[in-house]
Order: C-alpha cells, then sequence, then structure tokens
C-alpha cells in the first residue's frame, strides 16, 4: 500500500512539472482566441503560429548560422578539452595544479565581467558581425576541462603503459584509448555545451547585428520583444518551441549517456 501512495505521488509530481510543457505546445496548434483557456485540447488543431513565425522572420537561417556556431564550439570544446584534460590527469610537469586551480577559478566569474573586455577584444580583433565572435570566446570551456579531467583520472595506469610500450604517442594514446573509454563523458560535455551555445542570448546580441549572421535565439528575442510578433501569445510561444525542439531531441537520444556519465564519472580528486 505505502508503495502504491509512493507511486501515486511521483505520478501527481511528473504531471505538475510536464503540464506547462504540454500546455505550451498546445498553445502553439490552437486558434489564438483559445490560448487563454487550461485545457489542452483545442476545439481544432491549426498550424498557423508556426506558419506566421517563418513569414515574419528568416528562421531556417537563423537555425543553421545556430547549428553552424553550436557544433564548431562543441568540436572546440571536445578536442581542446579533452587535450587539456589529459595533460591535467596524466602528464606530470611543474604548475600542473596551479593550472587546475585557474582553470576552477574561471568557474565562479560571473559571466558579466567578462562581457566588456571580451566585447573591446572582439572590436580589436575585427571580429564583431562575424561567426568568429559567437564561436571563439567559448572554445576551451572549464567545465569541460574539469570532467575531462575527472573522467581520465579512472583509467588505469596500467593501460597507458602498455600503450607506450607498443609505441603509441600521446595524442594516440588520448584519441585512441581515452576517447573509446570515455564515451559517456565525451557525449555529456556535448550535450551540455551545445545547450550552453544553444540558448546564448546576451552575447550574440552584443557582437551580431547583421539579421544574416543572427542566431536563433538572438532572432527570437528580438521577434518576441522587439513588436514584430504583433503581440501575439500563439506565435511568441511558437518561436519558443522551435527554439528549444533541438535541446529536447538532442537529451532524448544521449540522455542514456548522460546519466550515465553524471552517475560514473564524479568529481573526486
Amino acid at each position: 500500500m505505502h508503495k502504491i501512495w509512493h507511486y501515486i505521488f511521483l505520478a501527481l509530481a511528473a504531471i505538475v512539472f510536464i503540464y506547462p510543457f504540454l500546455w505550451m505546445l498546445s498553445a502553439t496548434l490552437r486558434p489564438e482566441n483559445e490560448i487563454g483557456a487550461l485545457n489542452l485540447l483545442p476545439s481544432r488543431w491549426t498550424l498557423a503560429s508556426y506558419a506566421a513565425v517563418f513569414e515574419k522572420i528568416p528562421l531556417l537561417r537563423a537555425f543553421a548560422n545556430s547549428l553552424l556556431v553550436s557544433l564548431s564550439v562543441v568540436a572546440s570544446v571536445l578536442l581542446f578539452g579533452s587535450m587539456t584534460g589529459f595533460a591535467l590527469s596524466r602528464l606530470h610537469f611543474r604548475g600542473r595544479n596551479l593550472i587546475f586551480m585557474l582553470v576552477i577559478f574561471t568557474m565562479i566569474l560571473p559571466v558579466q565581467l567578462t562581457l566588456i573586455p571580451l566585447y573591446i577584444l572582439m572590436v580589436k580583433l575585427g571580429w564583431v558581425d562575424t561567426y568568429l565572435a559567437l564561436i571563439m570566446p567559448y572554445a576551451v570551456n572549464a567545465l569541460g576541462v574539469l570532467m575531462f579531467r575527472q573522467a581520465f583520472k579512472t583509467i588505469p595506469q596500467d593501460v597507458i603503459d602498455a600503450a607506450r610500450i607498443d609505441g603509441a604517442s600521446e595524442f594516440g594514446i588520448l584519441f585512441r584509448i581515452f576517447w573509446p573509454l570515455s564515451v559517456p563523458t565525451l557525449i555529456t560535455v556535448a550535450i551540455l555545451t551545445f545547450m550552453g551555445i544553444w540558448n546564448e542570448v546576451l552575447w550574440p546580441i552584443l557582437t551580431i547585428r547583421k539579421s544574416e549572421l543572427m542566431v536563433m535565439p538572438q532572432l527570437v528575442a528580438l521577434f518576441v520583444t522587439g513588436g514584430a510578433a504583433e503581440s501575439q501569445l500563439g506565435v511568441q510561444l511558437a518561436a519558443a518551441t522551435l527554439l528549444a525542439l533541438p535541446i529536447v531531441i538532442a537529451y532524448a537520444f544521449f540522455q542514456k549517456y548522460f546519466i550515465e556519465s553524471m552517475a560514473a564519472t564524479g568529481l573526486k580528486e
């Protein structure tokens, strides 16, 4: 009997949690005059809100820009983050612990603290209104370095010694041994990085002014707050749904590895 009440409570909690998302999705598929209703089933289904979004803003171009920027940053973070994590976990050199402490220190700095110096740097380099302004500041991720370091420390030293006896280089050990043994961590870092870059809106607004270079969060934010949506709630919710859809799909496909990495890796010294 106790277990039955336990499951009932969990089911109710799940309904309370998921209801706002189901309502938002339902609101995008109903007529504008029915959006205020709390029920999930409209009198009729319509795609008018989604059609209006594609008519009013160049969403496909913004989607392509976001995909290009996000995948570029993910590739960079996986490459340089794993290389740094490997060096901090397996190579012995003077100042290794100091470098690791500096990496940890950067994680506690407020993002707003670095916005002005970063923007000045982008202006000096001539990267404003280019993809480089969206990619380069995020090319190395402190959280990625930390997760790779902790994951690589769990790999037995005997594996590394055997690879070195067989003539493997440090890069060979990293990419041919450590990467295959750390797939959950790779996917977790990729998902977290992708989510962070995909949802970033403040930095693109500061550095990108050309509409053909705008990413989806920036374009959707300007669309909702700039008046182009004409106060139509269904259109605004449709734009937000399209923005969130890639994140939901990515997490749905890779949640198994994400949970496995969070449970197994840990943040132990």
